[in-house]
């Protein structure tokens, strides 16, 4: 059984209502367990992180970047960067912004980068615009278009789960694919410092 932790900073409720649409999409897959967590529950003791064999970072987009929080709990990986002892885990990320773009891209870069520098293993987002086949903008899984990982948008002001459907349609069928992934690749142990990967 794989473990999964859905890592998220969410000030206004957005962020944790896509991560929890992702975490459900995880547990539809039956060798995949999911933890969902709070990115400043971790700041403490990152090491917890370790415990997982796959993390799926998520964060609102702030000027262009993840949440101070979330990157406050990136710095405090330090000590485990040093000992590498989240090499070979399983990644991925979502992000969410008021606008169309928003920069989001920028976000989910900056977590790609983080997870590279780990050595862990990036999971981008395969799955098809599906207003290109005839479904409704609104209802189409990743309508925003993006590959690098998982893009949501909340208006301004909306509430937590004011999303269009496509999103949190989205965002379960990309906990799902991480899942799988997963599974193919199966679960990794960490490799000793300067040892070859």
């Amino acid at each position: 059984m794989n473990k999964i932790a859905v890592v998220y900073h969410s000030a206004h409720g957005h962020t944790e209502f896509i991560a929890r649409q992702v975490a459900d999409g995880v547990t539809t897959e039956d060798h995949a367990r999911v933890a969902v967590r709070k990115a400043e529950d971790l700041i403490a003791h990152p090491s917890e992180l370790t415990t997982y064999d796959g993390l799926i970072l998520g964060s609102p987009t702030y000027l262009g970047g993840v949440s101070g929080t979330l990157k406050t709990l990136m710095d405090a990986t330090g000590g485990l960067w040093r000992s590498q002892q989240l090499r070979g885990k399983l990644a991925a990320g979502f992000t969410v912004s008021s606008l169309p773009s928003g920069d989001k891209q920028s976000t989910l870069q900056s977590m790609f980068t983080f997870c590279m520098q780990h050595g862990m293993i990036w999971v981008g987002n395969p799955i098809l615009p599906e207003q290109h086949s005839g479904v409704p903008d609104d209802e189409a899984a990743n309508r925003l278009g993006s590959w690098t990982g998982l893009m949501a948008q909340a208006r301004h002001g909306a509430p937590a789960d004011a999303f269009p459907p496509g999103d949190s349609k989205g965002a379960r069928l990309f906990g799902a694919h991480f899942a799988r992934t997963l599974a193919r690749l199966g679960t990794s142990e960490p490799v000793a410092s300067g040892s070859p990967a």
